[in-house]
């Protein structure tokens, strides 16, 4: 059975000498234990400390035996008593801290003072350090920053091993604000489980699954006074994610009802531009409804063109960022692939050439090029030589285990090319750099479970 709380010599002299707060009764134990150690000639007393806990007890009364050695030879020159004196329960009758002048009228009753400081210790205490959170933070960002040349199959375990740690913490008990941010980062650390779900060729239903707990984790994360931005934000970009999802299972019209539902959050906000031309635009091509594709396209780039400020270079696929000019491009271009519009297909293809660097190592640069290597194969003048050449530069990227969109286009540009120009050796070589890229046993695409 636990000791009982009760109000000791120790509980008033604290209040009375305003060191309620364990900080404050540490910083004065610690000094007064250096004190003691010259006094007494035992260095050792000088190291004396008390944890949160023992105060706790201590302040609340709820101790079986008194402090010895170490501890007591420092609270008798702290407090000039005995440790026996110092914890004896004092009277109500001369507790004036219980009794103030004005009588208490009858008939109400009030909890014990002490008892509402030691309920108030424990309901404000935390079971997560703030460098936890710079922690998960940055692990975060390293998943992002490794993603388009790892991909999900290595990627992965580790999202989900943070996920669990996250939601474990969660479980527990934290300040309001440390709370907040535990809410968003396990919110988005769903959302890249969910973006990597599909990448990996999962069920729709383990996306969509990631996908309503980011939802859910976000929403908890907002605070009471109206929507949070990065709130707001981590909620669009999920249902961007859900589009994708729906996307890749050619449930068009689904996907674009997905996207439009997030953009209707906020049409202005950045955001938005990923879902009007990643999720509106690219479904509504599929479907052949050019009008609105075209018109998810324009807003798109007027959108974008509006921010003062976004990212620059191809960014990330699975960044929570907005979309970069570039990025916004290269959706531009798988748009335009299914509306049949390869002028404009090669004209983003140049566009972008002039918003990055040159590189051959991420999946990003490799489906642009994909794309515009199926335009050169269906435009009214072919050119199967320069088509095979970007499609096998994008096979040979860099990139040792391709997200599912990769795997789905450079299949689709053999299809094209193989029915027309099947004897033709440079679909030959494409073929053959095809086949081995496909032998690679971390190219398939692999699932990703809850």
């Amino acid at each position: 059975m636990a000791p009982i709380a009760r109000v000791t010599r120790f509980s008033l002299e604290v209040q009375d000498r305003d060191l309620k707060s364990f900080e404050r009764f540490s910083a004065a134990f610690r000094k007064t234990a250096q004190h003691a150690a010259k006094e007494e000639s035992d260095p050792a007393l000088a190291h004396t400390f008390v944890s949160r806990a023992t105060f706790a007890r201590w302040i609340t009364g709820q101790i079986q035996r008194t402090p010895n050695n170490a501890a007591a030879t420092v609270l008798r020159h702290m407090f000039g008593m005995s440790v026996e004196r110092l914890f004896q329960t004092v009277s109500e009758e001369s507790t004036p801290l219980l009794h103030p002048q004005a009588p208490i009228g009858p008939g109400v009753e009030f909890d014990d003072p002490l008892q509402v400081i030691a309920q108030a210790r424990t309901l404000t205490s935390s079971n997560t350090d703030p460098a936890l959170l710079t922690m998960a933070s940055a692990s975060i960002r390293r998943i992002i920053d490794r993603y388009e040349v790892l991909g999900p199959q290595q990627l992965a375990g580790e999202a989900r091993m943070l996920r669990t740690t996250l939601q474990t913490l969660i479980a527990g008990q934290q300040p309001a604000g440390m709370r907040t941010d535990l809410f968003l980062m396990a919110a988005k650390v769903s959302g890249l489980l969910a973006y990597m779900a599909v990448n990996a060729n999962a069920p729709f239903q383990v996306a969509d699954a990631y996908c309503t707990e980011a939802e859910e984790l976000a929403e908890a994360a907002g605070r009471p006074d109206g929507e949070d931005d990065a709130v707001l934000g981590l909620r669009m970009w999920t249902a961007g994610t859900r589009s994708l999802a729906l996307y890749y299972n050619q449930r068009y019209a689904e996907a674009h009802a997905a996207a439009q539902a997030g953009i209707d959050l906020d049409p202005g906000n950045p955001q938005a531009i990923r879902l009007l031309i990643n999720g509106c635009a690219r479904a509504l091509a599929r479907t052949g409804d050019r009008l609105r594709a075209e018109a998810a396209i324009g807003t798109a780039m007027a959108l974008s063109d509006r921010q003062p400020h976004l990212p620059t270079g191809l960014t990330s696929c699975i960044d929570f960022v907005p979309y970069s000019p570039a990025r916004t491009l290269a959706n531009a271009i798988t748009a335009r692939l299914s509306l049949t519009d390869y002028d404009h297909v090669h004209t983003h293809a140049a566009e972008i050439d002039e918003l990055i660097e040159h590189s051959d190592s991420d999946w990003s640069r490799a489906l642009v090029r994909l794309d515009v290597a199926t335009a050169l194969l269906r435009q009214e003048a072919p050119e199967l030589e320069h088509a095979m050449l970007l499609g096998r530069r994008a096979l040979h990227a860099g990139t040792t285990a391709p997200i599912r969109s990769v795997w789905q286009r450079a299949s689709e540009l053999y299809v094209h090319a193989a029915e027309r120009w099947r004897g033709e050796p440079a679909v030959g070589d494409y073929a053959e750099d095809l086949r081995m890229w496909r032998a690679q046993p971390q190219a398939a695409p692999v699932a990703v479970t809850l």
